[in-house]
């Protein structure tokens, strides 16, 4: 494939609220994907089941194939206005984009999304349908390389309101925003969490409603393939390392025997950086031809701890998780959030007498465990992955 579509999304609660009234739902199929945001009516637990109520009605529809038009009707049917408020009970945009990149998008009272395209914001053409009384903005439009879409909901245009600012965030002042973020960030995670911590701030620490940001962006693929742990056979250590050093993207080297291995076929030296730039993490090391050579399952697990810290925390930032940092585990863990989109494992099945004991079988292995666990939280991140047993 030419193109991958990075997609993230993160939500605050309104304070004082355990659940979140918006909800998002992602739904991939081999032909398209689906994005569905829910703004459920008010906040708590009514709110979070409205949206969870629409989400599901939407993405179950339109995973079987049935028409945005006749999803629309279906959830305009099961879901009426609110008779006191005369609001509707959930608002909602439905995002489909195809392999292609070709976009069908409905919205429904939520804000407006925002499309930059070379870090320029732009407003494609959108006309106006009803279904069942109720006024939908529809649009397509393709999103190219380099472009970026961004949905929130209305609790991101209120931000600031009755804290910092008088009339909150507004929509103009949010795209001003993203077109400074999208022309130095390219990673869908990172310019979710960074609008969102945003709005955080304008909230003073307690938003006065539910906010949701999701950010999609459309990316080259970028591998990241990674030989950790020799082969159970000696005979197969110049394979594996021919198939690391001919794959497509950066190669990394997570292991001393592994970088022993790379070495010696190779025909390299290895240099090794003595400094400790974090006294958790062993130093790193260089041999030419790879991008990064780190000690092994130390290294994994405190880069693993990092990515969970990152995927489980929507106010986490990249400096709170020093993802800028020199040690081995900072430099792996920011290179597989944000400069990866297809993660490649080659696991040599040696168990170390030092991690394992020898009489254990295979998946109880330390190692495998780890490597395991930070395949999970990467496809968690939306990236794609595959393990290859050596």
């Amino acid at each position: 494939m030419n193109t991958f579509i990075d997609i993230s999304y993160n939500s605050l609660n309104k304070s004082g609220e355990e659940l979140c009234g918006d909800k998002v739902e992602i739904i991939k199929t081999s032909k398209e994907i689906i994005i569905v945001m829910a703004d459920g009516l008010g906040s708590g637990v009514k709110a979070n089941i409205l949206s969870t109520l629409t989400c599901k009605i939407a993405g179950t529809m339109l995973k079987e194939g049935l028409s945005l038009y006749e999803t629309v009707d279906t959830i305009a049917h099961t879901l009426p206005v609110c008779s006191i408020r005369q609001l509707a009970y959930c608002t909602f945009t439905i995002i489909k984009i195809d392999n292609s990149g070709n976009v069908h998008a409905l919205e429904y009272d939520n804000p407006s999304y925002f499309l930059i395209k070379n870090n320029i914001i732009t407003t494609p053409k959108k006309k106006q349908i009803i279904i069942k009384d109720k006024l939908i903005n529809e649009s397509n439009f393709k999103l190219d390389i380099g472009d970026v879409l961004t949905v929130v909901s209305d609790g991101a245009v209120h931000a600031g309101v009755g804290a910092i600012l008088n009339l909150g965030w507004q929509w103009e002042n949010i795209a001003d925003y993203l077109e400074r973020l999208v022309s130095k960030e390219k990673c869908a995670a990172n310019i979710s969490k960074d609008l969102l911590v945003t709005c955080q701030n304008l909230y003073a620490g307690n938003p006065g409603d539910d906010t949701t940001v999701v950010a999609v962006t459309m990316r080259r693929p970028e591998c990241v393939n990674i030989f950790t742990g020799p082969p159970k056979d000696p005979k197969n250590d110049p394979i594996v390392i021919s198939k690391l050093i001919k794959s497509e993207g950066k190669k990394v080297i997570c292991g001393g025997t592994a970088a022993n291995i790379a070495a010696r076929e190779l025909k390299e030296d290895i240099e090794v950086n003595l400094q400790y730039y974090d006294y958790s993490v062993p130093p790193t090391a260089k041999i030419r031809g790879l991008d990064l050579v780190t000690e092994g399952v130390l290294t994994l697990s405190k880069a693993l701890e990092k990515i969970k810290s990152y995927l489980n925390s929507s106010l986490e930032d990249k400096i709170s998780l020093n993802l800028n940092g020199k040690d081995g585990a900072s430099k792996l863990a920011k290179l597989l959030i944000e400069d990866c989109t297809h993660l490649n494992f080659f696991v040599g099945t040696a168990i170390n007498p030092a991690h394992q004991n020898p009489n254990f079988p295979l998946d109880l292995s330390i190692k495998v465990t780890v490597v395991e666990n930070l395949a999970e939280v990467m496809r968690k991140l939306g990236k794609i992955v595959s393990i290859e047993y050596m």
